[in-house]
C-alpha cells in the first residue's frame, strides 16, 4: 500500500502578526521536512491568527494576507521544503467577500485553495457575518494518494464537504481547526472526528490551534483517526507540538468529480469537485518510524487549570506586558489567581499588594503574606484606611456607599501602581460573583484581565485543593494557604461580614446560576427542578440587575459552554424579568 508521512503542526499564532506567524510556519515546516514529512498541516487561520473578528472588513488586511501567503510559498521552496505539500489556514478574499480559507502550498506556489463551507454563527462565532461560504472542493493527488481538505465547522455539521469527499472518494482528509476549549468539549470532539473519518471512508488528520487569544483558549489535542474509529496518534493538550506519523493508505484510484444530489438521508449542497495531480507515483517503500504515542486527555481539573494558565499567559505576553499586579486579600479568589499567575508567568513577574482597611482581619493580612511567601513572588503592603477616611468624611458616606469606597480606593491604588510600573492589573472576581453583581465597579472590578471570570465559586475551591494536591505529589510546598480555602469567604467591608450575609450558599447558588445562565432555563423551569421559589426569584433578579456591571468587566478566559461576554449578549436596558407567574 502507498505510504505517506504526515506532520501536524499544533502551533500558537497571534492575531495580526502576519510576519511572525509566517516565520513560525516556515520554521515548523522545516522541522517536519527534516523528519521526512511529505505533508505538513497547520491550523485554521494560522497565518492571520484566529479569530480576526472585524479585521476581515479591511481589504488592506486581506491583501496583506495574500501577499504574505505568496511570499511564504516562495520561502518554503527556497528553504528546501518545496516538495512537501503544506496546508495553511488564512484569510482569503474574492468577489464574494472575505473567506476562511486553506491553501495548499507546493513547489513555491499556491496550487489549490479551499474555502470553508459551514460557517458557525453561535456562541463565540460570528463567521456567517464575516465570511462567504465556499462550494469548491479541491482534491490533490500527492504521491499517488488523493487528499481532501476541510475546515473546523465542516466536521461539526452533517452533510457538506466531508460527505462529498466520501462520495467522490479520497484517501486522506485533512481537517484544519481553531476549535476553542471549553469543559468536556473533548468528550464530543474525539468521537466526532472518528465519525467523520468513517463518513469519508478515509483517515482524518485533525490539527488544532493551541494558545490563548483574548477570551478564547485553544487546547490542541491534534489527532489522526482511522475510518474504523481507532485513534492512531494524538498530541498533548495546551502545548505546541509537532506530530509526525507514517500512514499506509489504500489508493483507490479515484476519478469521480460528481457529487450525488442526495447521498443517503442528507441532501448535499452542490460542490464543484476539482482534482489536481501533483505527484502521481507513490514514494519508494521505506521503513516507517515508530508511531508517536497517543497522549491521554487531561483530567477535568488539570484541563481547566491548564486552560486558565494558557489564557492568562498569552494575554499578558501577546499584549506586551512584563508583569501583573493585583490585590492579595487573603481570600480564596486572589489566592487562586496568584497561583495561576505564577504558573503562567513565573514568580518574578507577579506583584501582590495587600490593601488593608480598618475592617481587614489579622488572618486576612497574614494569609496574604503567607501566600506570597509560598509562591516566592513580590509582595508589599499599601494600607488604604487613611484614603477611605478622607472620602467618607468629606462626602458623608454611610452604609453601602462607605463599604464600596473601600473597594474603590483599592482599585485606584492598584491602577496607580500599574501606571507607575507598567504592570497589568488583574481582576480576581469569579463567575458566581459576576453573575449576581457581587462586585464593585471601579473597585474590585478594575483591571485589564480577569483570570477566573468564567470560574464558578465552587469550582474555585476545587481548583485550589487540586493545585495544592498536585504540589504535594511533587514534594513542593502547596501554593495556597489552607486557611484561605477553609475560612468563610468575606469581602471584609464591614465588621464580621461574610458572603452569606448577602448571598445564598454557594453550593446551591452555583446550581441555580448554571441553569439560568448556561441553560437559559426560566423561573418556572427552575421551580420544576425543585428549587425554592423565593430563592429562584431572588437569584434571577440579582442576575438581571447586574448586566451593566458585567458589560464593564475586564475580559477573562472562557472555559464554560456560555461565558459572560462573547457567549451571552443581553441588552443593558431590559424590562423583561423572570418572576413568579
Amino acid at each position: 500500500m502507498p505510504q505517506l508521512r504526515i506532520a501536524l503542526a499544533q502551533v500558537n499564532a497571534c492575531v495580526g502578526d502576519l510576519a511572525g506567524n509566517s516565520s513560525m510556519i516556515l520554521d515548523w515546516t522545516r522541522k517536519a521536512v527534516a523528519e521526512g514529512a511529505h505533508l505538513v498541516a497547520f491550523p485554521e487561520m494560522v497565518l492571520p491568527g484566529y479569530p480576526v473578528e472585524d479585521l476581515v472588513l479591511r481589504k488592506s488586511f486581506a491583501a496583506a494576507n495574500h501577499a504574505e501567503l505568496e511570499s511564504l510559498a516562495r520561502r518554503l521552496q527556497e528553504h528546501g521544503c518545496g516538495d512537501a505539500l503544506v496546508v495553511v489556514g488564512h484569510l482569503g478574499r474574492d468577489d464574494e467577500g472575505p473567506r476562511n480559507s486553506a491553501s495548499l502550498l507546493h513547489g513555491g506556489e499556491i496550487v489549490a485553495t479551499y474555502h470553508k463551507h459551514h460557517l458557525p454563527n453561535y456562541g463565540v462565532f460570528d463567521e456567517a457575518r464575516n465570511f462567504a461560504p465556499g462550494f469548491e472542493l479541491p482534491i490533490v493527488r500527492l504521491h499517488g494518494l488523493d487528499v481532501g481538505v476541510v475546515i473546523c465547522e465542516d466536521i461539526w455539521q452533517n452533510g457538506g464537504p466531508v460527505a462529498a469527499l466520501g462520495e467522490v472518494g479520497v484517501d486522506l482528509v485533512v481537517s484544519i481547526n481553531a476549535s476553542p476549549y471549553e469543559q468536556a468539549k473533548d468528550d464530543a470532539r474525539a468521537p466526532l472526528v472518528a465519525r467523520r473519518a468513517a463518513e469519508a471512508g478515509a483517515p482524518m488528520a485533525y490539527v488544532n490551534l493551541v494558545g490563548g487569544q483574548d477570551e478564547l483558549v485553544f487546547d490542541g489535542g491534534s489527532m489522526v483517526t482511522a475510518p474504523d474509529g481507532e485513534i492512531l496518534t494524538r498530541a498533548p493538550q495546551f502545548t505546541e507540538h509537532l506530530t509526525v506519523l507514517d500512514v499506509d493508505l489504500t489508493a483507490g484510484g479515484h476519478t469521480s468529480t460528481t457529487v450525488p444530489a442526495e447521498p443517503g438521508p442528507m441532501r448535499m449542497p452542490a460542490f464543484d469537485v476539482r482534482r489536481l495531480v501533483l505527484q502521481p507515483d507513490p514514494v519508494p517503500a521505506y521503513e516507517p518510524q515508530p508511531a508517536p504515542p497517543v497522549a491521554e486527555p487531561l483530567d477535568d481539573l488539570a484541563e481547566v487549570w491548564s486552560a486558565l494558565v494558557t489564557g492568562l499567559r498569552d494575554y499578558v505576553r501577546k499584549n506586551g506586558f512584563r508583569a501583573v499586579t493585583f490585590g492579595f486579600s487573603g481570600g480564596i479568589d486572589s489566592a487562586v489567581c496568584a497561583a495561576l499567575a505564577v504558573d503562567a508567568l513565573g514568580a518574578d513577574s507577579v506583584y501582590g499588594v495587600s490593601l488593608p482597611s480598618h475592617y481587614s482581619s489579622e488572618h486576612s493580612r497574614s494569609d496574604a503574606a503567607d501566600l506570597a511567601e509560598r509562591l516566592g513572588c513580590h509582595f508589599e503592603v499599601q494600607p488604604i484606611a487613611d484614603m477611605v477616611e478622607v472620602f467618607v468624611r468629606q462626602l458623608g458616606l454611610t452604609g453601602l456607599a462607605e463599604e464600596n469606597v473601600q473597594a474603590r480606593c483599592r482599585g485606584v491604588t492598584l491602577m496607580g501602581l500599574s501606571n507607575q510600573r507598567g504592570h497589568l492589573v488583574l481582576a480576581t472576581g469569579n463567575k458566581t460573583e459576576l453573575a449576581v453583581g457581587y462586585s464593585t465597579i471601579y473597585g474590585d472590578a478594575v483591571g485589564g484581565f480577569a483570570p477566573i471570570k468564567d470560574v464558578p465559586k465552587t469550582l474555585v475551591w476545587q481548583l485550589a485543593r487540586w493545585r495544592n494536591a498536585e504540589a504535594e505529589k511533587r514534594g513542593e510546598t502547596p501554593p495556597i494557604p489552607e486557611n484561605s480555602i477553609s475560612k468563610p469567604p468575606s469581602a471584609e467591608l464591614r465588621p464580621g461580614q461574610v458572603d452569606t450575609d448577602s448571598l445564598p450558599d454557594y453550593d446551591v447558588l452555583d446550581v441555580v446560576l448554571d441553569g439560568y445562565v448556561e441553560g437559559d432555563r426560566g423561573y418556572a423551569e427552575l421551580i420544576a427542578d425543585g428549587f425554592d421559589a423565593e430563592l429562584v426569584e431572588r437569584v434571577l433578579q440579582m442576575v438581571d440587575r447586574a448586566e451593566f456591571k458585567r458589560r464593564q468587566y475586564p475580559p477573562g478566559t472562557k472555559i464554560s459552554l456560555k461565558a459572560f461576554g462573547r457567549d451571552r449578549r443581553l441588552p443593558l436596558t431590559n424590562r423583561w424579568r423572570e418572576v413568579r407567574p
